[in-house]
């Protein structure tokens, strides 16, 4: 079974995305930081990982950077509502930092599930 991890500060928004990966038949596990997520990424590695980019402790941009460099094949997909500057400041800013696939809250649930067989399959 394909897994997934998700890292998201927002529980609702995690939630979201657990059901719908689920649904998809996709093994989800969840992280409320960067910290937690690198932490589980390290215990048991994902197929593919699903994070945003303004959250406490660890931000995303952070994350992207020290998988990149630790787990250079990661399959990363970065997701933001914006912050401060807006989602067009920092998706580009994530892509530049090694996410392969960008996208905005709210997160479009068939694009996100075209964009994951997308990176799978790659």
């Amino acid at each position: 079974m394909t897994r997934i991890l998700v890292i998201d500060d927002d529980d609702q928004v995690r939630e979201m995305l657990r059901q719908t990966l689920e649904r998809e038949g996709y093994e989800v596990v969840e992280a409320e930081d960067g910290n937690a997520g690198i932490k589980a990424y390290r215990r048991q590695p994902t197929d593919l990982i699903i994070t945003d980019l303004i959250m406490p402790n660890k931000e995303g941009m952070e994350t992207i950077m020290e998988l990149r460099r630790d787990f250079p094949g990661v399959k990363i997909i970065a997701i933001s509502g914006g912050g401060r500057m807006g989602p067009e400041f920092y998706l580009p800013a994530a892509k530049s930092l090694g996410a392969q696939k960008t996208m905005t809250k709210p997160v479009d649930r068939k694009e996100l599930l075209e964009a994951i067989q997308g990176l799978l399959h790659s």
